[in-house]
């Protein structure tokens, strides 16, 4: 996205309308959360994540009327593929993959190492994580997963739990480190593109457990956008994800909650 010359770029510029099998594979993903999720995921929010997260201009957080008129332009629905070509209702759509790059560099990078023939490996790519194999001690890869410190600044990381991954990706998303404060009121860089807003919730951070890291990021923040209780109810009784979520109670107390694939990951 903030690559000019990127495809991404292009495409939101309409400088092209040309899709390469990357974007093409992300694109699909994204359709399929999207309706998984009733909409939660969408990474058609950039003019949203623009106006709240940091777009606003001197400390002004959008009116009513202006997420109103940008929500016109934001819903993945609107944007379909035709053989290669990205075809849009609306020329103000742009895209915002921020929230599945890095998922899927670490698989692409997973993927260069077993066409090598490398079959014990752990890529980390800005906490998103693809283990394989065993690591140099034969034991299965043994991931921290961190604990939501409400700290934009933080250098120290607290760990909340461990699991063991084998030929599985990890991925979290928080509203505990990416945020801003204008007058007085905390702006978490996740906007709900179904109400066009950086809302408040009681869910400080979503860990998903996936067969690649693509979905994985992009589960993990369809979940901060859906909050504590949908995300609990929707995947309670669900076999092929695992999820953990960090909430807070009204007196700041911790609430971690997992479903049974999640929990089968913690070392016995």
């Amino acid at each position: 996205v903030f690559n000019k010359q990127s495809l991404v770029s292009r495409l939101n510029a309409n400088s092209t309308n040309r899709a390469d099998s990357t974007f093409m594979r992300m694109f699909r993903c994204a359709v399929d959360i999207n309706k998984q999720s009733a909409g939660a995921y969408d990474p058609t929010v950039m003019p949203l994540v623009n106006a709240w997260g940091f777009g606003y201009k001197n400390g002004k957080l959008p009116t009513q009327t202006e997420i109103d008129s940008l929500l016109t332009f934001v819903g993945i629905a609107k944007v379909h593929l035709e053989d290669e070509r990205v075809v849009k209702s609306d020329q103000r759509i742009q895209f915002d993959f921020s929230s599945i790059a890095k998922g899927l560099a670490c698989d692409e990078v997973a993927r260069m190492l077993a066409r090598n023939g490398v079959t014990n490996c752990m890529v980390e790519i800005g906490g998103e994580v693809v283990a394989k194999g065993v690591n140099e001690k034969g034991t299965p890869w043994h991931i921290s997963i961190d604990m939501p410190v409400e700290n934009n600044q933080a250098t120290v990381h607290e760990s909340a739990l461990v699991i063991a991954l084998n030929g599985k990706a990890v991925a979290t998303s928080g509203n505990y480190r990416k945020f801003k404060e204008v007058n007085g009121k905390k702006v978490s860089h996740i906007v709900n593109p179904l109400t066009g807003k950086s809302e408040e919730s009681t869910l400080l951070s979503a860990t998903i457990v996936a067969p690649d890291c693509m979905t994985a990021d992009a589960w993990a923040t369809a979940c901060m956008a859906m909050g504590t209780e949908r995300t609990q109810a929707l995947f309670e009784k669900r076999t092929d994800l695992g999820v953990m979520t960090i909430s807070t109670d009204t007196e700041g107390n911790f609430i971690v909650w997992s479903n049974a694939p999640f929990a089968a990951l913690l070392p016995k």
